[in-house]
């Protein structure tokens, strides 16, 4: 009968003891759960008879009145224990650990990679130590270019035609030398030159190149590209110039600069007055560069453009010193622990 199972509900109730809170859950996933015995019992009301619905509704609610308040009762004597005995309870959790974060030039990199993926690009990545073909002969650099210098690029000494790259554009000949157009690929990668480190230079930093290759790719699409790429980064209201520049892979090349955010195009010390600021380097890519890759130039043609991850992060987050980056000062990294 339904009495009976409800009196000897009650005695289990009365019964009970528990020494961690793991045993008071199971008793009252037991009891109380949605598959619990109580819970059974409400399930079964609606067979008792009319004359004894009132008698077993109260019973069924003093049963459930008294588990809970025995659970309860029970969690506090194991909590008031514990808190006699907390010097020696080894099964405490111990002192919390501050979860890290992203370094700021992963933070720049995602988003730089996340802008021109949704316009089509994918990422490709490359060796670090490479061979003189891909970082300067196959970009067109002269045997006399001055990047060739020892001042500039850190050759290995026992074999003087491997080095560490000097720039990720070495990625995109690989990607040319494996993949027919169309191409649409972004090299993210780290970088070497032999220079003195200030405040403004590393003889380590971080670029991000782009690369499309296909039939009637004009300039005009290039600058579209750039437009895109700093009204996604930098705001709505940000604007680019292009000026005039050269670089052995690119012809017609440019530097391109956006309108400084921090002035609104006004003129501040960060933008020496100018309200501008470069951000990248950029042109048409050099018919000998596709023709060195096998790519017929007659046909196809394409831009390429690169920029340094430090100076866009520099930028963004109003960054006087590019030497932080890497000095793992937990007092300036701990600034950036709330962006993933």
């Amino acid at each position: 009968m339904m009495i009976d199972r409800i009196e000897a509900l009650l005695k289990d109730v009365e019964k009970f003891k528990a020494e961690s809170l793991d045993e008071i859950e199971s008793f009252r996933i037991q009891l109380l759960g949605k598959k619990g015995k109580i819970t059974d019992l409400f399930k079964d009301f609606k067979t008792v008879p009319n004359d004894q619905k009132r008698e077993v509704g109260q019973k069924i609610n003093l049963l459930k009145n008294a588990a809970a308040d025995k659970i309860e009762a029970i969690k506090q004597k194991l909590s008031a224990s514990r808190e006699v005995t907390i010097g020696n309870d080894l099964s405490l959790p111990g002192e919390p650990k501050n979860l890290g974060s992203r370094h700021p030039i992963s933070l720049v990199r995602n988003e730089i990679s996340e802008i021109f993926n949704r316009i089509g690009f994918i990422i490709s990545e490359g060796p670090e130590i490479e061979d003189d073909w891909h970082v300067f002969s196959a970009l067109n650099f002269p045997e006399e270019h001055p990047a060739r210098d020892m001042q500039d690029t850190f050759f290995i000494e026992k074999n003087p035609d491997i080095l560490l790259r000097t720039h990720t554009s070495s990625v995109q000949v690989r990607v040319m030398d494996h993949q027919k157009p169309p191409i649409r690929t972004l090299s993210p990668g780290r970088v070497f030159r032999n220079e003195a480190i200030s405040a403004r230079a590393h003889c380590i930093f971080h670029q991000v190149e782009g690369l499309y290759i296909d039939k009637d790719v004009s300039f005009a699409d290039l600058k579209q590209t750039l437009l895109y790429f700093a009204k996604e980064f930098f705001g709505e209201q940000a604007e680019i110039r292009l000026r005039p520049s050269y670089f052995p892979f690119t012809e017609p090349s440019a530097e391109v600069d956006v309108s400084c955010s921090l002035c609104g195009g006004k003129g501040c010390n960060v933008c020496k007055y100018t309200g501008w600021l470069e951000i990248l380097g950029c042109g048409m890519v050099d018919p000998n560069v596709l023709e060195s890759s096998g790519i017929d130039s007659k046909i196809y043609s394409g831009y390429a453009f690169g920029m340094g991850i430090e100076r866009i992060a520099m930028l963004k987050y109003g960054i006087k010193d590019l030497r932080l980056f890497f000095e793992n000062d937990q007092r300036f990294l701990e600034q950036f622990s709330g962006n993933y």
